[in-house]
Order: C-alpha cells, then sequence, then structure tokens
C-alpha cells in the first residue's frame, strides 16, 4: 500500500517519530489509567505472596496471575514472567513448570494492560527463608534504584541517571549492550517501551532533559554470588515538579520472604 501511494506520486512520510514524541508526555487521564493498571498489579503481587510456597509451579503462579488481572478487569494480559530458583542467572524472559523449592529465590514481571494502558512491574521474592547471597544481591539492586529516583526530577539530564546504574561488567556482561535492559530506564504508556530509554548503552551520547508528566519504569537486576540466584525489581514512576512519585505499591523496600518458616 505504501509503495503503491509512492509510485502514485503521494508524498507518504514517517509519523512514528512524531508520536513517540507526542505520547512522551502524559495527560492526568493518562496517569490516572497507568495509576489504576498498576494497582491491579499492587493485588496480584499479595496473590503470589501468599501462593508463592514449595511445591507450587512457575505455570501455576503464571495462571493464578492471569485470572485475578481478568477479574479486575485488564483487557490484555501481555506476558508474566515467573523465574525461579537457578534460572535466576542468568536472566530469561518466560515461565516453564519447575516446581518451586525452599529456599528458592523467585522473581516476577507483569505485564498488562488496562483500557490500553501498560504496566511492566517486577518483584523479587524468597520462598520460605532467605540466604546471604539473596540478601546481599536484594540490597544492592535496591540501591541502585534508589540512587536513580532520587536523581528523578523535572530538569535533570538523562545520562546523570545512567550514572546511577552498574556497568554491565558489575553484573558479569561483557559490553553494554549485552546487559541492556536489566538496569535502565523506559517510558510505559500505551506502549510497553516509550520514550525515554535511559541507560549506560545510549544516555551518555544522546542525553534528554527529564520534563513533568513523563512517566516511565526505572528495572535493576543483581545476580548473586551464588551464582544461580538474583534480585530483580521495577518501579513506575511520574515525574512531578517535585520529583518522582513511584504508583507500584507492593512493597519492595527489603526483600519480602514468602511464606517465611
Amino acid at each position: 500500500f505504501l509503495f503503491a501511494l509512492q509510485d502514485a506520486g503521494v508524498e507518504v512520510r514517517d509519523g512514528q517519530q512524531v508520536m513517540l514524541e507526542a505520547r512522551m508526555l502524559k495527560s492526568q487521564d493518562e496517569l490516572t489509567l497507568l495509576n489504576m493498571a498498576a494497582a491491579m498489579v499492587d493485588g496480584v503481587y499479595q496473590d503470589i505472596f501468599e501462593a508463592l510456597k514449595p511445591g507450587a509451579r512457575e505455570n501455576e503462579i503464571v495462571a493464578l496471575a492471569n485470572k485475578r488481572l481478568y477479574e479486575m478487569g485488564s483487557d490484555n494480559v501481555e506476558a508474566i514472567n515467573a523465574i525461579s530458583g537457578e534460572r535466576c542467572s542468568p536472566h530469561p524472559h518466560n515461565f516453564t513448570d519447575r516446581i518451586i523449592r525452599p529456599g528458592d529465590q523467585a522473581f516476577f514481571d507483569i505485564i498488562m494492560s488496562f483500557v490500553g494502558y501498560r504496566t511492566c512491574y517486577y518483584r523479587t521474592f524468597s520462598v520460605g527463608k532467605a540466604t546471604r547471597p539473596q540478601l546481599a544481591a536484594y540490597k544492592k539492586a535496591r540501591e541502585w534504584m534508589d540512587e536513580a529516583i532520587a536523581l528523578i526530577k523535572p530538569g535533570v539530564g538523562t545520562d546523570r541517571i545512567a550514572r546511577a546504574f552498574p556497568k554491565a561488567s558489575d553484573i558479569g556482561f561483557d559490553s553494554e549492550m549485552g546487559a541492556f535492559g536489566l538496569n535502565f530506564c523506559h517510558g510505559i504508556g500505551l506502549g510497553l517501551h516509550e520514550r525515554p530509554i535511559i541507560s549506560r548503552l545510549n544516555s551518555f551520547d544522546d542525553p534528554m532533559e527529564l520534563q513533568a508528566g513523563m512517566m516511565f519504569a526505572v528495572e535493576t537486576y543483581c545476580p548473586a554470588t551464588d551464582g544461580v540466584s538474583a534480585a530483580r525489581i521495577e518501579e513506575e514512576v511520574i515525574v512531578t515538579p517535585a520529583g518522582a512519585q513511584i504508583i507500584t505499591l507492593f512493597p519492595a523496600d527489603e526483600l519480602p520472604i514468602a511464606n517465611r518458616y
């Protein structure tokens, strides 16, 4: 169709970049819908916290989350990552029928939409108990998260935010391209990955200033020294004149222990 129009002498231009630019700043109505979507996932994480125990399977947790999200009004559960035990490091983006065991670390990402507006919302748990390597990895992932969020306010350059994230070599990768998507920020709205994208891969060479009304997810990942566990945290934030407003509210300041012994 595009080529036929061009052959007919019609000038056709790519409007995608204009739309991405327009979608970077959210209206109050959009922010309300994004907040409602996040609230739904808050509730699902409470369900996961209660269901996460030895004998449960990753795919059973995914099924539970899907059921609850559709009951609450989601129009599309796009993907739910459920990763546990030895699958935590390196980090896949899927789920299996693996049986969860005592002492496992497990993390989840819930990607769904409410009236078209997306969530991207990670949480990490330990099952029954936590080991020292698990606690240390979580503490480091939280520190990186808090350092990045503390910088978020209008007028701050995205290169400053990117510097708060670890280098690829700090988490076992040879290049920033290889580590891309683990410690970074991405806009979220009608699309899962919108502007701005903030990372050590791109933000030093092409920085931009944050503006009030932006909405993006902040993600961190830290593998544990045991070689199998890892911590993954994600907060969705609104850029306000006063700084970052976090709208993902399931507790994540410390490592949650599900069904503690």
